[in-house]
């Protein structure tokens, strides 16, 4: 299955992959207490999301899926992936314990309301937990 980003990882636990290796599909079941998978099975695009909170986040601070449309989600992901990918090529100046990954997000690919949203509200997690500003 090619990955829309590797597992994010801001914990104890440290896992690193590259952005586009193969590996097999997860089940929700498999996932460590706490993370969130974010995936467009159809796409095979899949992005797993460990980091203490956000599940939490998702579930309290964030706003409802269509509360923004698809487009806004895409729009919004094309600004913070863009971002991302530059902190976390630049280990020296970013913090590397937070960009960990850079993010193979194709902007001409169709992911869905569900990974464009939870993606999304991974940025706005990051904001909110780490005083991030992007």
């Amino acid at each position: 299955m090619k990955t829309l980003a590797t597992i994010f990882l801001i914990s104890t636990i440290l896992v690193s992959c590259n952005s586009t290796i193969n590996t097999t599909q997860i089940n929700n079941s498999e996932l460590p207490e706490g993370a969130v998978r974010i995936a467009n099975d159809s796409l095979e695009y899949e992005i797993i999301i460990i980091d203490i909170g956000f599940e939490t986040y998702l579930l309290t601070i964030a706003k409802p899926a269509n509360y923004y449309s698809q487009s806004y989600y895409e729009t919004k992901n094309k600004f913070y992936v863009t971002k991302w990918n530059i902190r976390a090529q630049n280990p020296l100046k970013y913090n590397s314990s937070i960009y960990e990954n850079v993010i193979d997000y194709n902007f001409n690919t169709d992911y869905g309301l569900d990974v464009n949203y939870k993606l999304y509200n991974y940025f706005k997690f990051v904001e909110h937990k780490y005083k991030q500003k992007f």
